[in-house]
């Protein structure tokens, strides 16, 4: 079950600890949302804390697999881990093909999903990551060493370089890779679905 423990104060490191006392658990447990809550005419402004327990969340993920698992007839298993407040899940299953989909749709359909599922039952917004056997992991390896490949070869020859058509997530990566060269830019261009990256030299 999601819980939201909503606490207010007028200022918002005392309501914090106030709120992590009420409950006994300590800061990197939960998840916290502040609202500031203007005042009318004379009276002081306020903060309203919204706080989630992480573990309840990690319990209805696996609660949510679980209901997936016996829908597709499948054994599911999740390892969940929460770094940085970014709620990471690992599904490992008997049919993994069949969670990832054809070039990972139906992992992105589910992806998807789980956050729609949870943004209906809270006030803000939680990421998360969602994979199966760290299948989007080495993916994602793959997909840098060949835009690392693409990125020397225009330093080297100092002409632009036009990407396929991309998702928003994967033209995200091109843009942080490319981040990574002092002597290289990037530009989005195009409309949805054939929106595409420019790698491009700077002086």
């Amino acid at each position: 079950m999601l819980k939201i423990y909503s606490f207010e104060g007028k200022n918002e490191e005392e309501l914090l600890e106030k709120a992590l006392t009420s409950l006994n658990v300590k800061n990197e447990e939960v998840f916290v949302y502040y609202n500031k809550k203007e005042g009318k005419l004379f009276k002081l402004k306020k903060y309203e804390l919204n706080i989630l327990k992480k573990e309840d969340v990690v319990s209805f993920i696996k609660n949510y697999f679980s209901k997936i698992s016996e829908l597709m007839n499948i054994d599911i298993n999740c390892e969940i881990k929460i770094r940085d407040d970014i709620i990471n899940v690992n599904l490992l299953s008997s049919d993994n093909s069949i969670i990832i989909g054809k070039d990972g749709k139906t992992l992105t359909s589910i992806q998807q999903l789980l956050k729609q599922t949870l943004k209906n039952k809270i006030p803000f917004d939680i990421k998360i990551n969602l994979d199966v056997s760290n299948y989007k992991s080495r993916k994602n390896k793959q997909f840098e060493n060949e835009i690392i490949k693409i990125a020397k070869e225009v330093l080297k020859t100092k002409v632009d370089a036009k990407l396929d058509p991309m998702n928003s997530y994967e033209r995200r990566l091109v843009h942080t890779i490319i981040s990574k060269f002092e002597n290289l830019e990037t530009v989005s261009e195009g409309e949805e679905p054939n929106r595409y990256v420019i790698i491009k030299f700077k002086e």
